[in-house]
């Protein structure tokens, strides 16, 4: 019997075979997919969509060394005339104060130790920061971040807890209490625009120390870095 011949007795058996075959090979393209890239695959995909700022790095340290005596006087100066006591304390202030809330440019964190209220410049001051932020990611081609905003007015009865906490640098009489101040993450950012391009942390934290750069040599802030707590500390000074 030659081949020909063959395949036409059991054709049935053929069809059997071949549809099999097509069963195994369909489901080991479905899983495939399921499984995404292999790691080799998927660093190279990362590796392709990273884009950078092309700003010049420089000492975070240096440049962003305000000390606190500095910073509180400015706070006592234009602040609050007072550090509220506690939250209702906080409360009966507002009229001296404005909310801070989650913008197109930044996140207010979940806040523990603070209450979301800052006196009108340093809101205003906030915002500025971050409308210059979105600025420089828009003009060098970057994606859209936010930034976050870790803690901003503190009562007495939260710098107690937070001292409580073990916080090294929560201290007496802190500038957060006069509602002049405010922290800023520099590790952790929100990725906004919807593409496969995304921008490294050290990268986002270096366009976020040039635009508190820019606004230190105009006069208009004051900042030290806060490296064990991963946060710019920002005082405005008018």
């Amino acid at each position: 019997m030659d081949y020909i011949e063959f395949l036409k007795e059991n054709a049935r058996v053929v069809r059997i075979v071949v549809g099999l075959i097509l069963i195994v090979s369909v489901t080991i393209l479905v899983v495939k997919c399921a499984q995404g890239p292999s790691s080799a695959e998927e660093e190279q995909i990362v590796e392709d969509h990273l884009v950078k700022y092309p700003g010049r790095t420089f000492s975070y340290k240096d440049k962003f060394n305000d000390l606190q005596s500095r910073q509180l006087a400015a706070a006592q100066a234009i602040g609050l005339p007072r550090p509220p006591k506690n939250r209702d304390d906080a409360a009966s202030m507002k009229r001296q104060l404005r909310l801070v809330s989650t913008t197109a440019n930044y996140i207010v964190d979940s806040l523990t130790h603070s209450v979301p209220y800052l006196i009108p410049s340093a809101k205003r001051e906030l915002d500025s920061i971050g409308v210059e932020w979105a600025d420089i990611l828009s003009r060098n081609g970057l994606p859209h971040y936010r930034f976050r905003v870790t803690s901003i007015l503190r009562t007495e009865e939260d710098i107690r807890a937070l001292q409580r906490s073990g916080n090294i640098n929560s201290v007496t009489q802190s500038c957060h209490a006069y509602g002049t101040t405010f922290d800023i993450a520099y590790m952790h950012y929100d990725k906004v625009t919807r593409t496969r391009d995304y921008v490294h942390e050290d990268n986002l934290k270096l366009v976020l120390g040039q635009v508190l750069l820019n606004e230190q040599r105009k006069g208009h802030i004051y900042v030290k870095y806060e490296w064990k707590q991963s946060c710019f500390h920002v005082t405005v000074r008018q």
